[in-house]
């Protein structure tokens, strides 16, 4: 189904959720059979993976940081501090790290994919592919929609545990903050349930990457300007979807 489906914007809206929903499954059913075509893959692992571990690594670290400050305003006033520490890592580990690096991911990864994706389609090399009996679900979405189902939650990680780095070099050397009084409340509060939750969402918000990005590149029309239309409506729509579902797992 087509992302510019006729009709209200309403229905416009639920073809496109319905042709995303479709296209991933596709792709993940596709991604079980042969030929395998494992160097496609690892290339889409290094590209989401690797490729962005430095923006959310960095990201990480400068919202742990900034965090601490935060918190340590709030608490100095009600003689808590030693309460930072906890309240950063659960701040962290269940809601910014799998959030905030997803949005990161959407910004390079996910126009990345539409873009690449979108000029195929409009230049025509799509249907060069399938008139060469090649499925371009198979060659070309499955690998992408699986990297970013597979990478993000990993990516999650990373940016909790730089993102506590942070906040603990931040509360030694700028709060005062023992560093025992700050590993300690990590260690009562922090469930191991919390990091599972952590990915869980990192790996649903790495899904809905993939999927709105292959899905508007895919069907992306109208030439050059067409494609930079789908690139903006893919981040704007996944960045929608990523709150939307972060707001109903952490309802769950």
């Amino acid at each position: 189904m087509a992302a510019d489906a006729p009709g209200n914007p309403l229905t416009r809206t639920l073809a496109a959720i319905g042709g995303a929903v479709l296209l991933s499954a596709s792709a993940l059913g596709l991604a079980l059979r042969r030929p395998y075509r494992v160097g496609h893959y690892l290339a889409q692992f290094e590209f989401v993976g690797v490729g962005s571990l430095g923006i959310v690594l960095l990201t990480g670290a400068f919202t742990g940081a900034v965090f601490a400050i935060q918190t340590a305003v709030a608490f100095t006033i009600f003689g808590a501090k030693a309460l930072i520490g906890g309240s950063v890592a659960l701040a962290l580990v269940r809601e910014l790290a799998p959030t905030i690096g997803a949005l990161m991911v959407t910004g390079r990864v996910g126009s990345a994919m539409c873009t690449e994706l979108g000029t195929m389609r409009v230049t025509e090399q799509i249907d060069a592919l399938e008139s060469m009996a090649v499925d371009p679900v198979h060659y070309l979405v499955a690998p992408r929609i699986l990297a970013c189902t597979l990478m993000m939650p990993v990516l999650a990680v990373g940016f909790a545990a730089i993102g506590l780095a942070g906040a603990y070099l931040i509360a030694l050397t700028l709060l005062g903050l023992d560093h025992v009084a700050f590993l300690s409340r990590i260690e009562t509060w922090v469930m191991p349930s919390d990091l599972l939750e952590t990915i869980v969402k990192g790996t649903a918000f790495g899904l809905l990457i993939g999927s709105i990005a292959c899905f508007k590149g895919f069907h992306a029309t109208g030439g050059s300007r067409g494609v930079g239309l789908a690139t903006t409506r893919t981040v704007v729509a996944t960045s929608i979807a990523i709150l939307l579902m972060d707001y109903v797992i952490t309802s769950v």
